[in-house]
């Protein structure tokens, strides 16, 4: 943020001298009041200096520029509370370039995702890329690398010292979600060591506890984590604000829990703690609805009066993340704002970062230098060569005909992340499972891309139509390569094109190779803009459509089979994981 010369802006407000720019007959919303009146607001390099509803005269002659907002509301330039860059499938400098438009000014992102690939240098490489832009790309260490390190490998495993280290980087603001959640309940120390590196470099400390409450959630507390963006279960969100947790609501391109936090909370008479985030959205998501503004959007649409919803997308994330002078309209705060006519359609007109406006009518009208960096043309996918028969779910007698049971995780729902477990008595055939006379089940593949040569093969069951195979580099969160197949030779095509293009999506049908959408950032990100970025991936979900995976997003329903945070049964490459009970179970149970 720009550094205040306090001598000068005092002038400045005082009228003394000239002021940079008044920005005339707003509709201006008092997030500390709740009011709305006509305003002039004054700035004066980069903060405002000034707000006057009385005179709206005065002062106007002692400024360089005006800009006449014709009764458009002014309000204060969102900011994303928790979010990855790395989802929207974007370099920090394409990211921008797609959100700033939208209203989003600030964002506060966890680079785990490129953490778990290749460590501290790939926090480095975003906090980089993310600086000298028309907006704020804030970085909070990643705590969760690996997320569990018992039960996966990734790219790089950080600790205390690494958060000692990173703590030291100009744009570090916090810890980035705390996702062992068990871990700091139970005061495990390499939680609680990371815990206490935050604490000793000023560092404010996100939360992740999907479910938590009671002791458990008290517990969660007191051990450090002061938010949540996991909250989705009726009373959940209740129950985090009752316990002084800020709860991030999310509307991602997966996960979207507004409606559901809003009705747990609109009864509540203060929801000060209640701010709003994205979490992951993809890039054609953003440039068909918008980034944060769209969050707001849609909070308005469930009832949330909109002076609210601005500031739970703005104010009470400042407050959140303990920024004192970002999120308002008032003297002494950094200007950023937007201006539109309609807060419902939240589509602002006009963008304004640091008092200088950078886009307007949903185009950048300040261009964004291009750089490269040498990190973003690394091949990151390390895997040891697959033959076909590394595909098929073995048992160990390879003569075997029969039956076997066999841990089989369950999609509660075909759009959602959460799986129960089942034991299923499946047929065997030559020593292999065989899925071939039910079409709800699917096989899946996790192979170690970092160098080592775990794997694990096992059954899934309402993934979702695969009529054929579909493969991902994106992982959440060690982005190990994961394959869900019914056949095995469309697997390895998939697993063929991955290794061929540095990483990305791949899809096959049942006799050939159908698309790859290459992401050879780190295998997680494109090189290209958001417009091309979006337009393989639109093109992406067609094609894997066209194999039968009909879900809401079929693009995202992979990227979270991985995640051994997110309740109950997951997988990676070291095998079937217990996520409530931190454990890993094997594929054949006794």
């Amino acid at each position: 943020m720009p550094t205040p010369n306090r001598r000068e802006l005092l002038q400045a407000a005082l009228g003394e001298i000239k002021t940079d720019l008044a920005v005339i007959n707003t509709r201006y919303l008092n997030l500390f009041t709740g009011e709305e009146y006509l305003a002039n607001v004054f700035i004066h390099k980069g903060f405002v200096v000034h707000v006057e509803k009385d005179d709206l005269n005065e002062g106007l002659n002692n400024v360089r520029q005006l800009i006449d907002a014709q009764h458009a509301y002014i309000v204060p330039g969102l900011i994303d509370a928790h979010m990855h860059v790395e989802s929207s499938m974007l370099t920090p400098r394409n990211f921008a370039e797609a959100v700033i438009p939208h209203g989003t000014t600030t964002v506060i992102t966890d680079p785990h995702e490129v953490a778990n690939v290749a460590g501290e240098e790939a926090v480095r490489y975003m906090h980089d890329a993310g600086a000298d832009l028309p907006m704020r790309q804030w970085i909070n260490i990643p705590s969760s690398v690996p997320a569990v390190p018992s039960l996966e490998e990734a790219g790089a495993v950080f600790d205390a010292s690494v958060v000692d280290r990173l703590a030291e980087l100009k744009n570090v603001i916090g810890l980035a979600e705390v996702m062992d959640y068990k871990g700091v309940e139970q005061g495990s120390d390499r939680m609680m060591d990371m815990i206490e590196a935050a604490e000793r470099n000023d560092l404010y400390i996100q939360g992740h506890v999907p479910g938590e409450s009671g002791r458990l959630l008290s517990a969660y507390l007191v051990g450090g984590p002061t938010t949540d963006h996991e909250t989705r279960a009726p009373g959940e969100a209740k129950n985090k604000l009752r316990a002084g947790m800020y709860v991030d609501a999310r509307e991602s391109s997966m996960a979207k829990n507004i409606e559901a936090i809003w009705n747990d909370v609109k009864d509540l008479p203060w929801r000060d703690r209640l701010a709003l985030c994205t979490d992951d959205r993809e890039a054609s998501d953003i440039l068909k609805t918008g980034h944060m503004n769209d969050v707001v959007r849609q909070i308005i649409k469930n009832g949330m009066p909109p002076i609210e919803a601005i500031r739970a997308g703005s104010l009470h994330v400042a407050e959140e993340v303990g920024i004192t002078n970002l999120g308002a309209i008032a003297p002494g705060y950094v200007a950023d704002f937007l201006l539109m006519h309609d807060l419902e359609a939240s589509d602002p007109e006009k963008v304004f970062f640091e008092g200088k406006l950078v886009a307007e009518k949903g185009t950048m009208s300040m261009p964004i230098e291009p750089k490269t960096f040498e990190i973003e043309s690394r091949n990151t996918i390390d895997v040891l060569p697959l033959k076909l028969t590394d595909f098929y779910l073995q048992i160990s007698d390879k003569k075997q005909n029969g039956k076997i049971n066999v841990n089989v995780p369950v999609y509660e729902d075909y759009n959602g992340s959460i799986t129960h477990l089942q034991v299923e008595e499946l047929p065997v055939r030559k020593g292999v499972v065989d899925i071939s006379e039910d079409p709800d089940l699917a096989y899946v593949i996790t192979v170690n891309r970092y160098g080592k040569p775990n794997k694990t093969v096992g059954l899934i069951r309402h993934f979702g139509g695969v009529e054929g195979a579909v493969g991902s580099t994106v992982a959440h969160d060690h982005h190990n390569m994961m394959i869900v197949y019914r056949y095995p030779e469309a697997a390895q095509r998939v697993y063929e094109a991955l290794v061929k293009c540095g990483g990305g999506i791949s899809c096959s049908g049942k006799d050939q190779l159908l698309q790859t959408l290459e992401l050879p950032v780190f295998g997680l990100m494109s090189a290209t803009n958001c417009f091309d970025t979006a337009e393989q991936a639109e093109k992406m979900k067609k094609t894997l459509q066209s194999i039968g995976l009909d879900t809401l997003n079929p693009l995202l329903r992979i990227v979270t089979l991985g995640l051994t945070v997110i309740p109950e049964f997951k997988y990676s490459d070291l095998g079937l994981v217990d996520v409530l009970e931190s454990k890993l179970l094997p594929i054949f149970p006794e």
